[in-house]
């Protein structure tokens, strides 16, 4: 696995300060062909019982999931391909949050820096997409919650509704591999 420094420069490198879905040289048919890759050593290491599929509105390509039972942790294991970088990041439970990297060990995270780099892609651990986003991206749901928020307001909508969320600042996760 890269150092992590080395990935955070990665990260930095590839922020994309005018697209949110994909970078303006990305080339469809070499993702294509890193997930198709990607899928298939999931699918040889879990078997068939793995499901794929692609994303639209998102900064990531696509994703593999494993069946709980499949994976021993009692835990759905799922594998995410940016369309950044060619990153790659892997979890269990809920896809970017904090703990989802509970349950992985270092034998599989040894295999899955393996099969990214098989692959041409770039393991980057859940760990460090869950650090504060400093790039130079503005993600639009840090400008459009406020909004429909206002509006909202003006308009009498959901005033019966409390707001308990509190507001989390953007993480790198947010940036390579969420719906934009």
């Amino acid at each position: 696995m890269l150092p992590t420094d080395e990935i955070r420069a990665l990260l930095r490198q590839y922020d994309d300060p005018d697209r949110s879905q994909y970078p303006a040289d990305f080339d469809l048919e070499a993702a294509a062909a890193r997930f198709a890759r990607l899928v298939r050593a999931v699918e040889e290491r879990f078997g068939p019982g793995c499901s794929s599929g692609l994303i639209q509105d998102c900064s990531h390509y696509g994703g593999v999931t494993v069946p709980p039972e499949v994976t021993g942790l009692e835990r759905p294991l799922w594998v995410l391909l940016s369309n950044f970088g060619g990153f790659v990041t892997a979890g269990t439970g809920g896809e970017g949050m904090p703990g989802s990297e509970q349950g992985l060990t270092e034998e599989f995270l040894g295999w899955l820096d393996g099969a990214c780099a098989g692959a041409g892609c770039v393991f980057v651990p859940v760990e460090l997409l869950l650090e504060p986003y400093d790039g130079v991206f503005i993600l639009e749901q840090m400008y459009a919650e406020p909004l429909l928020k206002a509006l909202a307001a003006e308009q009498g909508w959901g005033d019966d509704v409390e707001d308990d969320e509190d507001d989390l600042p953007p993480v790198w996760f947010d940036r390579y591999f969420q719906y934009m």
